[in-house]
């Protein structure tokens, strides 16, 4: 009798693991976002644009990063014992 392990990949991410960075994205955005529209009425009206872009594109990397990891800590590799009865 030959013991085989085959494994699985199974995957226990809720929307609660990332409930918070999504909350936090959307902090940033809206934070951009007042501060472009407060840029708006200075007398060059680009820096609102720039600004808002700025921190969006800046802020964007470390968003994947948080949501590849907390993906990647949430993937479990588990083996299921096959016996075979040859």
């Amino acid at each position: 009798m030959a013991n085989k392990s085959n494994y699985s990949i199974r995957c226990d991410l809720t929307f609660g693991d990332i409930y918070v960075q999504i909350l936090a994205w959307m902090g940033v955005i809206f934070v951009s976002l007042a501060a472009g529209l407060g840029l708006m009425g200075s007398s060059r009206p680009i820096y609102a644009l720039v600004g808002v872009g700025l921190i969006l594109v800046l802020s964007l990397p470390f968003l994947l990063f948080a949501f590849v990891t907390t993906l990647l800590n949430n993937i479990k590799l588990e083996s299921e014992e096959v016996i075979n009865f040859d």
